[in-house]
């Protein structure tokens, strides 16, 4: 069984190894590889909570305008084929 663990929750688990606890023992913890602790280290590292919110939504931002943009060129070949 596979348990998924939120940016807020990583974020918090990193926070715990900047106060001193031993990766080894916060992998322990959370059940998580030390190569997936690591990995987050290098993604996550000095980012706040509040920043992945906003990541979250410049990422929605993002799939929404690409969204858009597709239909727009949909409608545009749609129209070409009528006239």
């Amino acid at each position: 069984m596979s348990k998924r663990i939120t940016e807020t929750q990583i974020i918090s688990i990193l926070k715990e190894a900047d106060v001193g606890l031993p990766a080894k023992k916060l992998c322990r913890k959370y059940d998580i590889t030390s190569s997936t602790f690591y990995k987050w280290k290098s993604k996550y590292s000095g980012i706040e909570a509040s920043d992945v919110k906003h990541l979250k939504e410049l990422k929605e931002n993002r799939r929404l305008k690409q969204i858009y943009a597709d239909l727009s060129l949909k409608s545009q070949i749609q129209e070409k084929f009528v006239n």
